[in-house]
């Protein structure tokens, strides 16, 4: 047998298809042409951090590497489709083979391909964290602390215990101690409460989101030899928001990677802004210890903002105590002052706020080129009323999701029971709803149906079964048979599911006709899954973010104003933004002034509501707040009250006179309030 040896090829840059010299600045290109090993990229807000990670896919697929070697990480499934989406244009269809998704959905994939090895069946159910909450209030009920002659918490604050504890790794009383100290006393009933939870979901064989990265962790640690074959597949491993990451992510990180520890973490520890979710933004500065020989790479230049605008950005960071030295710069127009208002009271504030988008939009900014941010939610019903009088459409984010509407989880739970007979959560919820049933009957129900004589599809079998809901469960049993019959045809088993739902719906909701064409468009939407558990599975780890209501409303009209907190702006620009209520107390808030780290982490906050603006930044507050406790007198936030006025320009604001009724269209460079 002859044999012939393959020289490598040495690829210069001249063999590339792309240029990444003449379209990447100088840090971008470090980054992107990196060659092995860890690297940290400290990408500050506005400097082309998606831009990066897109074209470094694109390089390692063009230099040979099989795209389904590399791992691409991201907090959101749109995310990762969108850059590989982007890298196939830059390059060729080969990006779209790299492997990409969330933490949760690349574990929720190992642990269906492996679920043998952890003792789960291959079918087991994904819960939200609405179900995650519903599962507690059962177990605690159950266990009878609700009869608790003292307080006790509710089932979102035990969900809030128990992720917490689980993400950061921390011990269910340390983490009672140091978050949730009025519970102390409740310490061990609280433990044996997290336990009986655990030994729910194991008997049901359904997971929380904590649970995919738990068990992905152990299952790796404990099977070497999976824990070989998951990291030799990985050649590359790239994780974008790295600043959000978890202790049980950053372990996942490591095992992922430990075969050929070529790992590309990409963030920013200034946006590092959802401790309260277990992320740790100490995870970038501990990078280099985790993974030997990294190279840090930081990206300054941004592409989004003006000069000015990126200078009280930077004084903004200032105050932080923990951080990457760096300085955003831009070669972008210098721009105008960003300008701070004190407004009387929150009226004022409000008139303000519409004359100016009413001005914007007569200047020839589209409503949706300006947002208004805030830190709660709350803090922007004053504006909301003034901007219905006003009629200024407007689209508020930081509220429920489409998938966490009372209607859509009925009719998810109709098929979690599908897949899942011994899911008791979404049984409850199935029964419920038919008339006569409550918790008690629905636990006989759901009881005799996991017997070895009982059939959880045929309810109306049971023993003793009431004539009251008789004909109702004979419907359901229906229902699945109805189901199985079209087992593989996604589209017409959600159909058969929300014809059964409709009865139930006009009962339940006044608006039942908009929940009904909810139902329709997610039938119409169902065609690109090509299975039920894939579907459910999908809808859980990414839930669909706005009504199809929603989206009709903003047809008719122009598109809208956006009011949202600064938690869901993050990653969003627009050409104007207005933050509101920029007061001590709500940002930073009251309840961080006595941490370091919490008040570093408000510092960070101000910080991604100050970089969304490209053009004009306003922020304001009321020197007169009202609450439902009262009116005070107010201080501007501590971490703007120091800013020079040459960075951040005082506005006055007066009443309209009879003389300025003679100068109209002066607004912007009057600064004045009608009256």
């Amino acid at each position: 047998m002859k044999k012939f040896v393959l020289s490598k090829e040495d690829q210069s840059p001249a063999t590339y298809s792309i240029s990444y010299r003449d379209l990447l600045n100088e840090a971008q290109l470090d980054a992107v042409t990196h060659n092995s090993g860890p690297v940290l990229v400290v990408a500050g807000a506005g400097t082309g951090k998606t831009r990066t990670l897109v074209y470094r896919v694109a390089r390692l697929v063009e230099s040979g590497v099989d795209p389904s070697a590399i791992l691409l990480l991201t907090f959101t499934r749109r995310a990762s489709h969108e850059m590989l989406q982007r890298a196939s244009q830059i390059l060729d269809e080969r990006c779209k083979r790299v492997e990409g998704g969330t933490f949760h959905y690349y574990c929720s994939k190992l642990l269906h391909q492996y679920a043998s090895k952890i003792g789960y069946p291959e079918n087991f159910t994904i819960i939200d964290v609405s179900d995650a909450m519903d599962a507690i209030q059962m177990v605690r009920s159950r266990s009878g602390f609700a009869d608790n002659k003292r307080r006790f918490p509710k089932k979102s604050t035990l969900y809030s215990i128990f992720s917490s504890s689980v993400n950061k790794q921390c011990h269910i009383n340390k983490t009672i101690e140091e978050q949730f100290p009025q519970f102390v006393t409740h310490a061990g009933s609280i433990e044996s409460l997290f336990d009986a939870y655990s030994a729910y979901k194991e008997a049901n064989f359904v997971m929380d989101f904590d649970d995919l990265l738990v068990k992905t962790r152990d299952l790796l640690n404990n099977q070497e030899d999976i824990r070989l074959k998951v990291a030799s597949k990985n050649r590359h491993v790239l994780v974008d928001e790295y600043q959000d990451t978890n202790s049980l992510q950053t372990e996942l990180t490591k095992l992922f990677s430990c075969v050929h520890k070529n790992v590309m973490a990409v963030g920013d520890d200034a946006q590092s802004i959802y401790s309260f979710r277990g992320a740790d933004h100490k995870n970038m500065f501990r990078f280099s210890d985790h993974f030997s020989g990294t190279k840090v790479i930081k990206l300054e230049e941004n592409y989004r903002s003006t000069q000015r605008i990126l200078d009280v950005a930077n004084r903004v960071l200032e105050e932080a105590k923990e951080k990457f030295e760096k300085k955003l710069y831009t070669n972008n127009e210098e721009g105008d002052l960003p300008g701070l208002i004190k407004a009387a009271n929150l009226n004022d504030q409000s008139r303000f706020i519409t004359q100016m988008i009413l001005n914007l939009r007569e200047q020839g900014f589209e409503l949706n080129d300006t947002a208004v941010l805030f830190r709660n939610g709350r803090d922007s019903f004053d504006l909301e009323v003034m901007l219905n009088q006003k009629n200024i459409p407007y689209l508020k984010f930081g509220g429920q999701k489409f998938t966490e509407a009372a209607h859509v989880k009925d009719v998810l739970a109709h098929l979690r029971v599908y897949l899942n007979p011994r899911d008791t959560i979404s049984w409850n919820r199935v029964l419920m709803l038919i008339d006569g049933i409550g918790p008690k009957t629905a636990e006989e129900l759901f009881a005799w149906g996991q017997q070895k004589d009982g059939n959880p599809f045929r309810p109306d079998q049971a023993p003793n079964t009431s004539e009251k809901y008789l004909i109702q469960l004979r419907a359901l049993g229906s229902l699945f048979e109805k189901l199985k019959k079209n087992d593989g045809a996604v589209t017409e088993q959600l159909k058969e599911v929300v014809e059964y739902y409709s009865v139930f719906c006009k009962k339940r909701f006044d608006d039942h006709p908009k929940r009904m064409k909810d139902l329709e468009t997610f039938v119409d939407i169902s065609g690109k899954y090509n299975s039920l558990g894939k579907m459910i599975e999908e809808v859980a780890l990414d839930p669909i973010e706005a009504t199809a209501i929603e989206t009709e409303a903003s047809q008719k009209d122009e598109p809208p104003l956006i009011l949202s907190t600064i938690h869901s702006s993050k990653g969003l620009e627009w050409r104007t933004v207005f933050l509101i209520q920029c007061l001590d107390g709500i940002l930073p808030s009251g309840y961080a002034i006595d941490d370091e780290d919490q008040m570093d982490e408000e510092v960070r906050l101000l910080y991604v509501a100050v970089t969304r603006a490209k053009e004009q930044l306003f922020i304001t507050y009321p020197a007169l707040y009202q609450s439902r406790y009262g009116d005070y007198f107010s201080n501007p936030s501590r971490f703007i009250s120091n800013i020079s006025e040459k960075q951040l320009e005082p506005w006055l604001l007066i009443e309209e006179t009879s003389e300025d009724q003679l100068q109209q269209g002066e607004i912007s460079s009057n600064k004045n309030l009608d009256s």
